[in-house]
């Protein structure tokens, strides 16, 4: 075979959420033949890629359509799409707002478990807790003791986030003045405090940073929108009709003409009930199906549902996350897994059909 002919024969080869061809998409690389042996690297758009195999065959059967007699060499690599251009982010590829309509459904909780999930995948992570009033990541990743430090970056200086099982962590809960009592600030304050996390602390190169939200529409929400190009967001519900009015409430904010946000799907947590005792077993305490259904009918992306376990919540306060202990058998694991890979091929989807999002420009 040739180089010619591999290239030829990769391009009936399709990347089943972006329809269309690996060699049109440039996911192609360093294609050579060595005798019998083909060689060549495919590179996916994000490392949580859950088609990898399937991609992974249908080149090995594209190449054999041709020379069923060559062995062939595939290297699966991963770079993670980005469309954002920002200054005060340069080095960021994708802004990820996780937000919900009200406060008690586990959003801080899907958000910690979401970003350790991305990072096991091979990603590059990070995680704003934006809940200036009420951060919560501290606890959840057992750093609550921790204090970032400061340092000269690029002649600049800069806060140093804390890593934590693969992720780089910013929080109000970690600033030693707001470990000593309520943080008691008007609008404009927090908002400070935001910018700061955003442009003053030194992230490195990420492939995605998540923004954990405070509940509702706020201040909080629209500084982000003004401050960066924000890739997209996606919604936290719970199930029963109260959390479905505030969520909706929620995503049509970021829908808004003003702010035009991608949302890029919901989560429904708290989808039903196991027991330990009976992992087979659902009861759907809260109802059923209302995230599915709010994003059928706001035409988004579900993105999965996650279940009522105490093993969440303890794994939450004694700062391991679930996600964190390895359990790759159990139910909440699996679920978290897949959120995590849903989520990356929405990023995926909407960086190579959509343009940078806007950001919001508040006229006084």
């Amino acid at each position: 075979m040739t180089t010619q002919q591999v290239l030829q024969a990769l391009s009936t080869v399709q990347e089943p959420d972006l329809k269309k061809d690996l060699v049109t998409l440039n996911m192609i690389r360093d294609v050579r033949v060595e005798g019998s042996n083909v060689f060549f690297t495919v590179v996916l758009t994000t490392p949580a890629c859950p088609l990898k195999e399937k991609i992974r065959k249908d080149c090995e059967e594209a190449i054999h359509q041709i020379n069923p007699d060559v062995v062939v060499n595939i290297n699966m690599t991963a770079e993670v799409t980005s469309i954002l251009k920002s200054a005060v982010m340069p080095d960021v590829k994708n802004i990820i707002a996780v937000a919900s309509g009200k406060g008690g459904v586990g959003k801080s909780t899907v958000t910690a478990n979401l970003a350790i999930a991305l990072a096991q995948t091979g990603a590059r992570v990070g995680l704003v807790d934006a809940d200036i009033f009420g951060p919560s990541m501290p606890i959840m990743f057992g750093i609550e003791h921790e204090v970032p430090a400061m340092e000269e970056v690029n002649g600049k200086p800069s806060i140093i986030p804390i890593e934590q099982y693969g992720v780089k962590i910013m929080s109000m809960g970690l600033i030693p003045q707001a470990k000593q009592g309520a943080v008691v600030w008007r609008g404009p304050m927090a908002s400070k405090a935001l910018m700061q996390f955003l442009g003053d602390t030194y992230w490195g190169e990420l492939d995605y940073l998540l923004v954990d939200m405070p509940p509702g529409t706020s201040d909080i929400h629209l500084t982000l929108a003004q401050a960066v190009s924000v890739t997209g967001a996606i919604i936290v519900t719970t199930p029963q009709k109260v959390a479905l009015a505030d969520a909706q409430k929620g995503l049509a904010m970021f829908q808004q003409g003003t702010i035009n946000i991608p949302v890029l799907g919901v989560v429904e947590n708290m989808a039903y009930f196991t027991p330990a005792e009976l992992p087979q077993n659902k009861y759907y305490i809260f109802g059923r199906d209302g995230g599915k259904v709010m994003a059928e009918r706001y035409n988004v992306p579900f993105l999965g549902e996650i279940p009522l376990v105490q093993g969440i919540r303890e794994a939450g306060d004694i700062g391991r996350p679930i996600i964190a202990q390895g359990e790759e058998e159990s139910p909440t694991y699996i679920a978290f897994k897949q959120l995590a890979e849903n989520l990356a091929r929405q990023v995926a989807i909407r960086n190579a059909s959509l343009p940078q999002t806007q950001r919001v420009e508040i006229k006084v």
